[in-house]
């Protein structure tokens, strides 16, 4: 931030504190030798939830007109901060992702909301390492990688006689020390096993226990905690250390986070031992002065060998150094400052031109339309073949939504988001898409991995034959074999309800329990009955995964489609642009909203639920993987819920082939709205506020908060528009969204 002061003026807006004073205000802390001014805002302890983000709200508004700021860049280092200060016009937006502070302890619930409303508005994104950013990389089209840099003139102090702290001076040597805050990210257990194990070595723990219960810390003479020290002393403590760790335990709050110790270690001239944080392992693995150990007997192995290191660092520091040089506090300022530049300008000349009245006072688009989709594209081109005039955007920087497929490095056409089948029953909706692509005929058929054998599924004859080592020859005895388990019940109105009253228990363990509970993060018996209702049962031996009358696939791929659907005079593209970059009132009389409709409405009644998905790609070096194109694994043993093999899907011909394995997950792109009632009762709000939008109209799975198939939104998005034929003077919200 100092950094910044030779082209801006720089406010650091602090968290704010309680005061006894019954008016909140702000303080304003000026510090020594440097321009950053740090305003401290007190907020009345009796205030509570919209009492302080309103009071918060004003103290930032009166701040800006009392210093005459107009457009300032808006720079956030938590989410928190952003529901006060999202009304704000400003130049950009940059959101600064250190860490993912939702899997801290006591996280607040809302922070998962106002990280995605602060992504939505941000104009850029920076993240402080490489795990943080292939997991946010997909959610913003302008990210950016910026690993922790250092101050190397500071802490290469330490390799220097400098000053010895006292409480640290009369320490039995050698000393292993730690500098950082000490809470649930440190592995406690590993350092009482390091002191044990190691009575003779000193341990010293620099820094605030925070969040964790202060008596829980391991006790041992040989364990020193010092407490937090200035930034300025921490050469003078590092100076006397042998080794420095870096002790993290493996959970949630440390599977992102790339420590900026370690530069800071390596710049004194200590050798480090750390657990295999990932961005650890992945920057720092070969340098011979970072060593990686995941157990407590490696651990002590690990710091052995580094003290060897300490004892003659000409051997490592020459590599240790021309890696640090690579890195400094400089170039990060130099292309943050060039990208927040660069985003201004996008944002200045973003509606420039689209968002100017004609002068004969028409917009110049009839229609603006979020989402290049199925929903959004279909419309766009049926609107665009009637003579109106379509802006359709996409926050993504490709059209196709999630059946956007590419090649991969080995030339292997792969759906990024997952296999994406084509099947309807409908002549209209396949005769309407067969205008944009070729077809290649494919039947889709999955098989199960069920205590070693693989088998069809959808459960039919040959499944239950296999499974239970029977010889049934006709469809009767099958029927009558499920017959038999089958419990009926009065009323169904769960998945579990659905599955058991048709095949029974033992079936319903063997293929559904397991795998629903993957696929929705729930019990069957906490899901509506139409999730399994999806899945039929046959008595036949029939081993499609589907029985409609249309399955092909796209014979040059679900992107070529798209760019057929989408070559047209009358529809202007424009991907990576979230439509909230623009004003839509001067774009266009009317939008069409393709997103979560929780939020278009900034989550006003709270997120809408949804199951997100997690894919690892990999090409591997043969011909063929598995024998279908899907192999599912019910078994919650295996935490992924299936395996898809794409050259079965596209037809291509390669000597290698590409899989993903594909998990399920709470948080991310929402791919499935959850089936529960609950659910669709917050729905039915966001429902009833969106019949109020005069010039908003909400389609798709997710504008309207439905489980479509494709061919359903291609089918919603068609009757869609003939309603709008109908209604074109002026739409109809009584209809707004419903599917036909």
């Amino acid at each position: 931030m100092e950094r910044f002061t030779k082209d801006y003026q720089v406010f650091f807006w602090e968290e704010h504190i309680p005061t006894e004073h019954h008016l909140p205000y702000l303080e304003y802390h000026a510090f020594e030798n440097t321009e950053v001014v740090a305003i401290r805002p007190r907020i009345p302890i009796s205030w509570q939830g919209k009492d302080v983000e309103t009071g918060l709200s004003r103290l930032l508004d009166q701040f800006i007109q009392q210093h005459r700021i107009l457009s300032p860049v808006l720079w956030f280092y938590t989410p928190m901060m952003f529901p006060f200060a999202k009304h704000v016009e400003a130049a950009a937006v940059v959101y600064d992702c250190m860490d993912e502070l939702t899997s801290f302890h006591f996280a607040p619930p809302e922070l998962v909301i106002y990280e995605r409303q602060l992504i939505q508005h941000a104009d850029v994104v920076f993240t402080g390492g490489y795990s943080i950013f292939e997991a946010k990389h997909d959610q913003h089209r302008n990210i950016h990688l910026f690993p922790s840099s250092v101050d190397v003139n500071h802490f290469i102090s330490a390799r220097r006689t400098v000053f010895t702290p006292p409480e640290q001076a009369n320490l039995p040597k050698p000393i292993f020390g730690y500098c950082g805050v000490i809470d649930e990210r440190v592995d406690l257990d590993l350092i009482a096993a390091v002191a044990a194990a190691r009575p003779h070595w000193s341990i010293v723990m620099l820094g605030p226990v925070v969040k964790i219960d202060p008596s829980t810390l391991p006790r041992a003479e040989n364990i020193h905690y010092l407490g937090q020290k200035p930034y300025s002393e921490l050469p003078s403590y590092l100076s006397g250390w042998d080794v420095a760790l870096m002790p993290f335990a493996n959970n949630p709050a440390t599977k992102f986070i790339s420590p900026t110790k370690t530069p800071e270690y390596l710049s004194a001239g200590k050798p480090v031992v750390s657990t295999p944080v990932a961005d650890v392992v992945r920057t720092y693995n070969h340098l011979e002065s970072v060593l990686i150990a995941d157990t407590v007997e490696k651990f002590v192995k690990a710091c052995e060998r580094a003290l060897e290191l300490s004892v003659d660092p000409t051997s490592w520091l020459a590599d240790t150094d021309s890696f640090l040089a690579l890195t400094s506090w400089d170039k990060t300022y130099l292309s943050m400052s060039s990208l927040i530049k660069a985003a201004i300008k996008t944002k200045q000349e973003k509606i420039s031109g689209p968002a100017v009245f004609r002068p004969n006072g028409e917009y110049p688009y009839d229609y603006l339309i979020a989402g290049a989709g199925f929903a959004g594209s279909v419309l766009a081109e049926r609107l665009a073949a009637s003579g109106k005039r379509v802006f359709l955007c996409d926050r993504r920087p490709y059209i196709a939504g999630n059946t956007f497929d590419t090649r991969n490095e080995a030339g292997i056409l792969i759906h990024k988001y997952g296999p994406h089948i084509f099947h309807t029953n409908s002549e209209q909706i396949f005769s309407y898409l067969s205008r944009f692509t070729r077809w290649r005929a494919y039947e889709h058929r999955v098989l199960a991995y069920v205590d070693g054998k693989l088998l069809p599924i959808p459960i039919n004859r040959t499944t239950l034959n296999e499974l239970y080592g029977l010889n049934m020859v006709d469809e009767a005895s099958a029927a009558n074999f499920l017959a038999e388990r089958a419990e009926p019940m009065k009323e169904i109105l769960t998945a579990r309800d659905m599955v058991i009253s048709q095949v029974g228990e033992d079936l319903y363990r063997t293929f559904f329990e397991g795998y629903t509970r993957k696929q929705w993060g729930l019990d069957p018996s906490q899901l509506d009955k139409s999730v399994t209702a999806r899945i039929p049962t046959r008595t036949s031996t029939d081993d499609r995964y589907f029985l409609d009358s249309y399955q092909a696939m796209p014979a040059e791929g679900f992107t070529h489609l798209f760019e057929n659907m989408l070559d047209h005079d009358n529809i202007r593209v424009e991907t990576g642009v979230d439509h909230r970059e623009l004003i839509p009132e001067k774009l266009a009389p009317r939008t069409i909203f393709t997103g979560p409709i929780d939020s278009y409405f900034d989550y006003r009644f709270g997120p809408l639920p949804y199951r997100s998905l997690e894919f690892r790609h990999e090409t591997i070096d043969r011909e063929h993987f598995q024998p279908v194109a899907v192999v599912n694994y019910p078994s919650e043993t295996v935490p992924y819920t299936r395996i898809t093999e794409y050259k079965y899907l596209t037809g291509q011909i390669h000597r290698k082939t590409s899989i993903s394995y594909e998990y399920a997950k709470d948080d991310g792109e929402p791919y499935y709205p959850i089936p529960r009632p609950e659910n669709q009762a917050l729905y039915k709000r966001y429902e009833a506020l969106a019949r109020t939008q005069r010039d908003v109209i909400f389609v798709g799975r997710l504008g309207t908060y439905k489980y479509y198939n494709m061919d359903q939104v291609v089918g919603q998005a068609l009757a869609v528009f003939g309603r709008l034929v109908e209604k074109e003077v002026e739409v109809d919200h009584n209809w707004n969204g419903a599917a036909e």
